[in-house]
């Protein structure tokens, strides 16, 4: 079973979905790293369960991939 995670972006407010398996979101909330839990989304979508900053904000505070 998956759930549908809404999150807004702590900077623009704009809200961005990431879908995850039920169970990995319950590993991650106990304590497993969100790479472990996650494996399978982008670097973005982890991002946004960390740290609330979704890619384009990311971007203009930080910069593009290098």
């Amino acid at each position: 079973m998956t759930v549908d995670l809404i999150i807004p972006c702590v900077f623009c407010h704009n809200d961005h979905i990431v879908t995850v398996k039920k169970e990995d979101y319950w590993a991650w909330q106990n304590g497993e790293h969100a790479q472990s839990a996650f494996s399978y989304l982008s670097a973005d979508d982890r991002e946004m369960l960390i740290s609330g900053i979704c890619p384009t904000c990311w971007d203009k505070m930080f910069g593009g991939d290098e």
